[in-house]
């Protein structure tokens, strides 16, 4: 089995690319709302909002993996307050296969969808995106991490062989 890639993000960083993805959907605009797709679109929609100057924020929960492990999506919670998505913007910090997404256009076909960051699989399923991953990189956002030591990627592989 092939070990994936881990690719951390800073808060830094997030908020850069989170600016870079206003800039690519100011056009988009005026927007109704914003729908962040929780947990993890949440302070990509803050920032973004802020840059669109979009004070609607609605949200959905689309329950998908359980830590690492993929399950079957559950509506938690529907975004009510969008309609049927038009001219409303969704977002989520990233696509990976886009299962998500899937059951998110089924709740708003006419919305606008955006992620920070997409992988291949999930990358026909989002309108606009930031920055592509492969598909075997799982990304550490700033919200699940702590700052701590890690060897030199040599080392590492060294002492997996």
């Amino acid at each position: 089995m092939v070990q994936p890639r881990y690719y951390t993000v800073s808060w830094d960083q997030l908020h850069r690319d989170g600016k870079a993805l206003a800039w690519r959907l100011v056009e988009k605009g005026p927007l109704k709302g914003i729908v962040a797709i929780t947990r993890g679109g949440l302070i990509p929609a803050a920032i973004v909002a802020r840059e669109l100057d979009c004070r609607m924020i609605e949200s959905t929960s689309i329950i998908t993996y359980d830590e690492e492990v993929k399950g079957e999506p559950v509506v938690a919670k529907p975004p009510t307050a969008a309609g049927d998505g038009e001219g409303w913007l969704v977002l989520d910090d990233l696509v990976d296969t886009g299962t998500t997404l899937k059951v998110v256009r089924k709740l708003l076909p006419k919305a606008h969808y955006a992620t920070v960051y997409a992988k291949p699989a999930g990358k026909p399923l989002v309108d606009t995106f930031v920055t592509e991953v492969s598909q075997d990189t799982w990304i550490l956002f700033p919200w699940d991490t702590e700052q701590q030591f890690v060897p030199p990627i040599a080392k590492a592989n060294a002492a997996g062989k």
